[in-house]
Formats: structure tokens, C-alpha cells, sequence
């Protein structure tokens, strides 16, 4: 009987996908399921006013290509540059003021408890009192120029940063300042080393809605007395008829909306390195 050997498999480990291509795959897969239902948005918006819609109500609702060549007609002849610089402008002042006094009063709020418990009542209060409703309050004391949209901005820019950031302080684990003051902590330091790391991603978050606040807000304001901005083009637009050029401008809002808050996601990213890292 004779026995045949037979010569070892070796794996080379060169069968199968490769890492690279696969993970390509795994981003493209992922990229095409998180664009799915914007692309079917557009997909209506683009079919249904063609081929459903009458021709009467198709004036008030222009397919998506019409819009998107007026916005790109407003970006050749320099007039959506001029309306984007003032509308940036103004929302930049807001929130900029609003985040450098927000963030240290909500962190004081959230260190201090007395200061909290004698704060609470009004805070709920103004919390609680939209900003566009204040628009003539703010329009009668300060007029209908910079000053009242920047103003406007910075209120409802204040609240959404100054009550993340207190939540933030307030939601550090208990156990680890036990265990920050039993290491011999000071408490300069441990708010420093422990408290405000800690509270940095709900401060972020109160930071990215702020910043979309500081948008909507403004192009509301921008449509009384204005005469430059995003909300100016919208407003005037509708009044003079140019259906597309309005659609326009709130694609144009959207597109803003869309990067500001992607560029708040990565500086978030950037400060809290720390953290772990979620599995997909």
C-alpha cells in the first residue's frame, strides 16, 4: 500500500480582498447610504414640478435645475459673494460674542451651585423666549442697523452654548473628581485637568447649535431693514417675483448651514482626541 504525501497549502495571504479595496468599499457603501435620501429629495424636487405639477403651480415651485442655474448665475455676476460676505459677517460677530461670554459664565454656573440655584429662575425664563420674537424689541431700542441683527444673534446664540456648557460641567462623573481631590488636586486644577475635559464635547455641542442658530436667526432679521445679506436676497426676491432666485438663496442657506456645521464636527474632532473612538 503505498501512502502519497501530499505538500503542505501555504498561505501567502495575498487570496481574498485586500484591506485597502475593502475599506474603500465599507466608505463608498457608507458615503452612498448617508447621501441616499438627500439625492432622492433632489430626484423630487427635479421630477415632480416637471411632470406632475400644473403649469400655474409649477411658477411658485421650479424644478431643481432652474433654482440651482439661477444660484449659479447669482455666483457669476458677484451678487451671491456680496450677500454671503454680509450675512457671514454679521453671524460671525454675533456668535463669536455670544461663545466668548457664554462659555466662561456656563462653566461659573456650573462650578459654583449657589450661583446656579440663584440664576436658575431667570435662566429658564429667558431660555425659554424665542429670539425672533424679540426682533421688534431689539429693532425699537437699537434701530434697524448692524447693531439690532448682531444683537439678535448673540441672544439666541447665548443659550444653547451657556446651557450645554453647564450641563457639560454638571454631567463629569462624580467618582473621578473623588478620585482627582484624593490624589491631592487643587481646585484650580482639577477644574482644568478633569472637569473641563470632561465638559468639552457638550460645550461643542451647544458651540455647533449655535452656530446654526446664528444663520437662521439672522436671515430672519435680515428681512426687515436690510439691505444686504442672504435674508435680504430671499425677501426681496419673493416680493419681485424671481421664484428661482429665491429658491436660490435658500440653497444657498442650506449649502451655509451644511459647512458650518461639518467645520464645527472636525474642530470638535480636534479637541477631543482623547476620547474613544466609536466602532462603526
Amino acid at each position: 500500500m503505498t501512502t502519497t504525501l501530499e505538500a503542505p497549502t501555504v498561505h501567502t495571504g495575498l487570496t481574498g480582498t485586500p484591506p485597502g479595496p475593502r475599506r474603500f468599499t465599507k466608505k463608498l457603501i457608507r458615503a452612498v447610504h448617508a447621501s441616499a435620501a438627500v439625492v432622492l429629495f433632489a430626484l423630487l424636487w427635479e421630477l415632480v414640478p416637471r411632470f406632475v405639477l400644473d403649469e400655474g403651480t409649477r411658477t411658485f415651485l421650479p424644478p431643481l435645475s432652474e433654482d440651482v442655474a439661477a444660484l449659479w448665475q447669482l455666483v457669476l455676476d458677484g451678487e451671491l459673494a456680496d450677500h454671503l460676505l454680509a450675512s457671514v459677517g454679521r453671524s460671525a460677530a454675533g456668535f463669536a460674542v455670544a461663545v466668548a461670554a457664554a462659555v466662561p459664565l456656563g462653566l461659573l454656573i456650573g462650578w459654583y451651585r449657589p450661583v446656579a440655584r440663584f440664576l436658575q429662575p431667570l435662566l429658564e425664563l429667558a431660555r425659554n423666549t424665542a429670539a425672533l420674537a424679540l426682533l421688534p424689541v431689539f429693532t425699537l431700542l437699537l434701530g434697524i442697523g448692524e447693531l439690532s441683527k448682531v444683537s439678535l444673534v448673540v441672544y439666541a446664540c447665548v443659550w444653547p452654548v451657556l446651557l450645554n456648557t453647564i450641563a457639560g460641567v454638571n454631567s463629569v462623573d462624580p467618582l473621578l473628581v473623588k478620585a482627582a481631590r484624593s490624589l491631592g488636586l487643587s481646585s484650580p486644577r482639577l477644574f482644568r485637568k478633569v472637569i473641563l475635559p470632561s465638559a468639552v464635547p457638550t460645550v461643542f455641542t451647544g458651540i455647533r447649535m449655535a452656530a446654526s442658530y446664528s444663520i437662521l436667526v439672522l436671515v430672519a432679521a435680515e428681512m426687515v431693514g436690510a439691505k444686504a445679506g442672504l435674508g435680504y436676497l430671499i425677501n426681496t426676491s419673493q416680493v419681485n417675483f424671481q421664484i428661482q432666485q429665491m429658491y436660490a438663496g435658500i440653497i444657498a442657506v442650506s449649502l451655509l448651514g451644511v459647512l458650518v456645521n461639518a467645520g464645527f464636527v472636525g474642530l470638535e474632532r480636534r479637541f477631543s482626541t482623547w476620547r474613544p473612538k466609536e466602532q462603526a
